[in-house]
């Protein structure tokens, strides 16, 4: 049987290595605005959510949810949601697509990728897309600020300085979020995620989470 955690390199240098900053308390508090901004967040969106459904099902054939495996904190695996935006059995023609990765490291993104659909490429630019994770977050799963949660596949490659990225609970929303997206190269993501884990705190996250909403509506970097 498959294991559903992914073991973490124990072997990073001590001088590279990065700890979780906040305290228990603190991570209740965090877990509680989680729970209320998201709850809050699903109620007022019901009618743009069920827009955006009817637009995905009327514009190409699949389901409206895509659903995939990602690692949050500690390597864990969990089932990842998003708004569907490429059309359907669109995971199995990546291999084909390789050699036009425009990414570094183990990521895998390309400007104009042939597999995602009209809406799709409108839900992408304005990150729409990404709406379904509140339920992510209302799980437990996800947090509404933190690392970006990557494919078993990615974190496969990580060395183990990388790996540090899962130590705290993945997010909506990151540093990596408001700097630019697609538009940074891996290495630099991955300095703003341990910047971030280096630096946590419930202010932090307040002000990541007013500087997203600009972010998103410029639609910088955003593939």
């Amino acid at each position: 049987m498959q294991s559903k955690t992914l073991m973490l390199d124990q072997s990073t240098d001590e001088k590279t290595q990065v700890k979780p900053r906040l305290t228990r308390p603190q991570r209740i508090i965090k877990r509680c605005i989680d729970v209320v901004f998201s709850s809050i967040a699903l109620i007022l969106l019901a009618p743009l959510l069920l827009l955006i459904a009817i637009a995905i099902k009327l514009d190409s054939k699949g389901p409206v949810i895509y659903k995939q495996t990602r690692i949050g904190k500690d390597g864990r695996k969990f089932t990842f949601y998003k708004f569907r935006s490429m059309y359907e059995g669109a995971d199995k023609m990546r291999q084909q697509l390789e050699h036009l990765n425009e990414a570094s490291g183990p990521i895998f993104k390309i400007k104009n990728d042939p597999r995602i659909t009209r809406v799709g490429r409108f839900i992408r630019k304005t990150s729409l897309d990404e709406l379904p994770q509140f339920f992510n977050v209302l799980k437990g799963e996800m947090s509404i600020v933190g690392p970006r949660p990557p494919l078993p596949c990615e974190v496969e490659k990580y060395t183990p300085y990388q790996r540090q990225r899962l130590s705290v609970v993945p997010g909506l929303t990151c540093l990596w979020q408001i700097s630019g997206r697609s538009n940074i190269g891996f290495d630099r993501w991955v300095e703003l995620d341990l910047e971030y884990i280096r630096k946590q705190s419930l202010w932090l996250d307040f002000v990541i989470i007013l500087k997203t909403i600009p972010a998103v509506l410029k639609g910088t970097g955003a593939h």
